[in-house]
């Protein structure tokens, strides 16, 4: 039987019940990729997964990746990462701010993601209420929203994207205790370009490539024109009419399309106020060649 899939009711989002991801039958993980692309966030409920079991369902979606930051991994597992504001022993066990901006993960790599995979061990609370929500855009949604001689030009236009722009952003936030990127760091990530415009592999709809983390130029235009032009594109895609926001409980498994989707962690909570999270990205080889 095909899984069942739960529409949110909004242009993102769905639940899936009932569905063992540590025990994954071939042709639900083909289930779940397709309703990945046609939800964009879909969401396993109840999950008790160690990280391999994480780590094995993330790879049944396609390669992962292992991060550029190399730090915050599971011991002997370095595809999984650990993101939590715990301190033991004086130390975070974790990437404490990870995602607090909008942004698209990976699209400051050659190869692009597909898809994120993040699974809730600790949810911070408030008078009983979750905190430490994640927040998405639909992509797809922005690019039908825009006008039309917006995506004409648009058309055949290139984005510079670079990993050191998201990374400084965090660096100055107040009370960061990241280190800058080493020389080897920047090497390994250095800056890349992508079509502002892609065809989404599995819907075939067009989505808005080009988010406010990672993008730092449109190549064909002059610096000021460029600047203009991602400076009205960033207002644009995160309007509320394009947003969708998950509350975490402990046990969530939530997978999300990163070509259909720009995301923000809410940093809404204390540092007394636990959250731990683990975290896979899959890579988007499965679909190369990507539209050039």
């Amino acid at each position: 039987m095909p899984i069942n899939v739960i529409p949110s009711g909004e242009s993102l989002g769905a639940t899936v019940e009932r569905l063992d991801l540590a025990h994954l039958a071939d042709a639900d993980a083909d289930d779940v990729v397709q309703a990945l692309g046609r939800r964009g966030v879909i969401r396993f409920p109840k999950q008790s997964l160690t990280a391999a079991d994480l780590k094995n369902f993330s790879a049944r979606l396609g390669d992962l990746e292992i991060n550029v930051i190399g730090a915050h991994q599971e011991p002997g597992l370095p595809e999984v990462m650990i993101l939590s504001n715990v301190v033991k022993d004086g130390k975070q066990i974790g990437l404490p701010d990870a995602g607090q901006g909008w942004h698209t993960d990976m699209s400051y790599s050659k190869t692009i993601a597909f898809a994120n995979v993040l699974y809730a061990l600790e949810v911070p609370q408030r008078d009983g209420k979750p905190l430490g929500a994640t927040q998405f855009c639909d992509m797809c949604a922005a690019w039908d929203g825009l006008p039309d001689d917006i995506r004409r030009q648009l058309e055949g236009k290139t984005a510079l994207h670079d990993f050191n722009k998201f990374y400084e952003m965090m660096r100055q936030r107040p009370g960061s205790t990241r280190p800058p990127l080493s020389e080897t760091q920047r090497n390994t990530k250095p800056p890349v370009s992508h079509p502002m415009v892609i065809t989404h592999p599995i819907s075939k709809r067009k989505a808005l490539y080009a988010n406010p983390g990672y993008a730092i130029r449109v190549n064909e235009l002059p610096d000021a024109e460029s600047e203009r032009l991602l400076e009205y594109l960033f207002a644009c895609q995160t309007q509320d009419k394009y947003r969708y926001t998950f509350h975490w409980t402990v046990g969530d498994v939530l997978v999300w399309d990163n070509f259909r989707c720009i995301h923000q962690a809410v940093a809404d909570y204390g540092p007394t106020e636990h959250r731990l999270m683990k975290r896979c990205q899959v890579m988007a080889s499965r679909f190369v060649p990507l539209p050039a």
